[in-house]
This record gives C-alpha cells, sequence and structure tokens, in this order.
C-alpha cells in the first residue's frame, strides 16, 4: 500500500486506518505493548509509504483482547497465544457452521 486511501474504506475491519499513537489512545495502552504484540506475531501492522505502522479495527480488536489478558496478569506471550487460539477456534466453528449448512441443503 503506498498511500493511505480512506474512500469507501473506513467501515472496512482490515483496512489499516489507525496510526500506532492513535490505536494505542484508543487501547488505553502504550505504544510499547503494541510493538511488543507485532514482535510477538499477534498482529502484523500494514506501514504507510513513510513506513509507520498503521492499524485497522481487526487488529485493535485482537490487540485489546491481548491487553485484557496482560492486565489479568497473564505474561504478554501467553496472552497472545490465547488471542491466536481463540481466533484460531472461532475460524474452525465458523467453517464447520458453514459445512453443516451446506450438508443440512443437499440431505435435508
Amino acid at each position: 500500500m503506498t498511500a493511505v486511501d480512506f474512500n469507501g474504506r473506513l467501515d472496512d475491519d482490515d483496512f489499516p486506518a489507525y496510526t500506532m499513537g492513535r490505536a494505542a489512545e484508543m487501547l488505553g495502552t502504550t505504544q510499547g505493548f503494541l510493538r511488543a504484540i507485532g514482535e510477538a506475531r499477534l498482529i502484523t501492522p500494514l506501514r504507510s509509504a513513510g513506513g509507520h505502522r498503521r492499524y485497522s479495527r481487526y487488529q485493535l480488536r485482537v490487540a485489546a483482547r491481548a491487553r485484557e489478558l496482560v492486565d489479568q496478569g497473564t505474561p504478554i506471550e501467553a496472552a497472545c497465544r490465547i488471542v491466536i487460539l481463540e481466533d484460531q477456534l472461532e475460524e474452525a466453528q465458523r467453517i464447520n457452521a458453514e459445512y453443516r449448512r451446506a450438508a443440512e441443503a443437499v440431505n435435508p
């Protein structure tokens, strides 16, 4: 992405609309926390043309969940792993539901 194009994209959960500073402010955390969860590979922010990190709403939700766990005393690496596993489980459940619907449509 060479330049941020906001036209019609602000409703897109995956559009990297938020700077690191704004993302940290919205989450009530530090930029260091965002860097740490990036280093733990929980989220990978996109980079602007100038090399600045930019975050999507989806990434902010993921970061907020990690912050909840860290605030409860979970080490950051473990919190990131938990969030990754929660996300994988949610996706697997969504796929299973789709398969069930498809199977029911074929064999009512």
